[in-house]
């Protein structure tokens, strides 16, 4: 898999896709992570790629025109399944999109800034648009590298244990159940008995009780969808 993100801020996202999981999955060679500075095309010798919106509203615009001449640059180098918007009224960012998404091959991610980006790009380049909640950021770049790990993650190899992912929450529409490890006993708080008990049956019947029991306490929603 190859991930294209493009951002004004590249330093945002070194950090988060360098460490832990994600850095494993590029050391492994399972996945590739090019982060793209957007000013590259920008305008003059500040390399401008905002300007103010029509309308008068506050807040500087991302250009269409850099975004454009990236976007193209990329894609006269290979094909590409989505090009990937992050913004705040887009599809809420689900387990059920990650795993969509880590069945691609490309893919190209586009870090909003500032007051947002010119519609156009939003209109005839953008195949998809992904939230990851209902709140504003001050740009794509988080929400970016949010989106990154849960689909890297997902990549057979990425994790030592394949199946550690197949038990995350929302996998099966129910959120995990609780998880414990030595000492059995501290401070007086001990570990379920069942969990000591060497009984693979029981013990899955009650991590099956107790993931609907928290999902229908948590997120009650699950269980009517």
């Amino acid at each position: 898999m190859r991930i294209d993100i493009i951002t004004v801020v590249p330093e945002l996202l070194e950090s988060p896709l360098s460490h832990s999981i994600v850095g494993r999955a590029i050391k492994k060679g399972l996945v590739e992570i090019h982060i793209h500075n957007l000013r590259k095309y920008g305008k003059g010798p500040r390399q401008q790629v905002d300007d103010y919106s029509y309308g008068g509203d506050a807040g500087m615009v991302i250009m269409v025109e850099p975004v454009f001449n990236m976007i193209n640059e990329l894609k006269a180098e290979r094909e590409y399944d989505e090009v990937i918007y992050m913004s705040p009224d887009g599809d809420i960012l689900s387990q059920g999109i990650a795993n969509e998404l880590s069945l691609k091959g490309n893919i190209i991610i586009l870090c909003g800034h500032y007051k947002g980006i010119d519609h156009r790009i939003r209109e005839h380049l953008i195949t998809r648009e992904i939230s990851v909640g209902d709140y504003v950021l001050s740009g794509g770049e988080l929400p970016a590298a949010i989106l990154a790990d849960s689909i890297i993650r997902l990549i057979p190899g990425a994790l030592t244990d394949e199946t550690s992912a197949l038990s995350d929450s929302f996998q099966d529409d129910l959120l995990s159940p609780p998880v414990y490890t030595r000492p059995s006993e501290f401070n007086g708080w001990k570990v379920p008995e069942v969990l000591l008990s060497g009984n693979p049956k029981l013990i899955k019947e009650w991590q099956d009780e107790q993931a609907v029991e928290r999902t229908r306490r948590l997120r009650p929603h699950l269980l009517s969808e």
